[in-house]
């Protein structure tokens, strides 16, 4: 049976704002259905790099904030630290980095938990019976809370095409050693013919596992790479790209179960904002132009039938043309968007294992929220 997946556009007139249009969302979609009179409320969102300009606005952060209290919650924003070294690889960084982007009490009402502590080994196991991962090790905030709701900016993404509810609540509640665990199967690869030894991954590797080799083109000693993909996102030259393989498709499908994982057995609740959808991930300290306009927030209880009516709505509208969709190929209307800028990912790897292993379903109906 499909899944209701509930859609207001960015269309506003005086009286009405967007934060009204999201509370009327939200009340469409049916949070109210959920319990959470002096329940902990784990917010999940990815708070941005510093330098980066995509991410999720605290504002609407904080609509939803308000709401949970109003209805006797205890809400909190929460994310885990990363696999890499930046400015949120470790809860005295992350927390720096988050009030730098504006995520602060002041701001949005109420304070911020690093779900797995100050250097990412504050994990929760929780057992799993899939093939791929047995044991998920999330963020001992996020796995303690009552209630989940992922509030997520949706965009590309270099390592999953898009990044979405899945990518949000998979990869992003996962502990160090959980992002360790998905990642372990996935490792990018340099193209050595279209290296121009710029250096840029050279520098951007956290591992320190690339450097030059003989022909003076970048190469990785995958004894030290731990398959982050900081050199994809860094690469203007197509040199550094990720493999489609089965380790490619093993990432995806980890993402999935270590989403399952965080929902299992909890009331969740799931709000995408199809808002500067960039083609890359938050994690990096820059962003470049978005590839489709703005377009408005979806919310749904079911992640899976979310992110694939977002997929559509993107995929359904012009693209925007100064952006490096028509610099990657010819580039036509209607195609799709993401593996046009990933050509070497495939996003149906996570939403299709994701509805395999009874997470949700890829059929939606969308119901217009005015």
């Amino acid at each position: 049976m499909a899944s209701k997946v509930f859609f207001t556009d960015m269309r506003t007139k005086p009286g009405i704002n967007m934060y009204d249009k999201l509370n009327r969302l939200i009340k469409k979609a049916g949070i109210e259905e959920i319990e959470m009179q002096d329940k902990l409320v784990a917010l999940k969102i990815h708070f941005g790099e510093p330098g980066n300009l995509a991410y999720l606005r605290p504002n609407y952060a904080a609509a939803i904030v308000k709401k949970i209290k109003k209805m006797g919650g205890k809400p909190f924003l929460t994310d885990c630290n990363t696999l890499y070294y930046g400015r949120r690889a470790n809860a005295v960084d992350h927390l720096e980095a988050a009030m730098e982007n504006g995520f602060n009490r002041i701001a949005v009402g109420c304070d911020v938990v690093i779900a797995d502590g100050l250097t990412g080994g504050d994990a929760t196991e929780i057992p799993l019976d899939f093939d791929l991962v047995k044991s998920a090790k999330i963020g001992s905030a996020i796995a303690d809370s009552d209630i989940v709701i992922s509030l997520n900016h949706f965009k590309g993404h270099e390592q999953t095409g898009f990044g979405g509810a899945l990518k949000n609540i998979g990869m992003g509640c996962g502990s160090r050693k959980g992002k360790m665990e998905m990642h372990s199967s996935s490792k990018p690869k340099i193209k050595e013919e279209n290296c121009v030894s710029c250096g840029m991954c050279i520098r951007k590797c956290p591992q320190k596992a690339i450097a030059y080799n003989e022909n003076l083109n970048a190469q990785i000693d995958y004894n030290k790479c731990i398959g982050c993909g900081q050199c994809v996102a860094s690469c203007h030259y197509g040199a550094a790209t990720a493999i489609y393989d089965q380790a490619a498709e093993l990432l995806n499908k980890k993402i999935a179960e270590y989403a399952f994982a965080v929902l299992k057995d909890k009331p969740h609740f799931h709000i995408n904002f199809m808002m500067n959808i960039s083609p890359d991930c938050d994690c990096w300290d820059s962003n470049d132009q978005a590839i489709a306009p703005d377009l408005g927030i979806a919310a749904s209880f079911d992640p899976v039938a979310l992110d694939h009516a977002c997929v559509d709505l993107v995929n359904a509208v012009p693209g925007v043309k100064s952006s490096c969709l028509y610099e990657k190929g010819d580039y036509k209307e209607g195609e799709d968007k993401f593996v046009h800028v990933h050509p070497d990912v495939h996003w149906r790897d996570c939403l299709g294992h994701a509805e395999e292993i009874h997470l949700g379903t890829l059929d939606y109906k969308l119901i217009q929220v005015n």
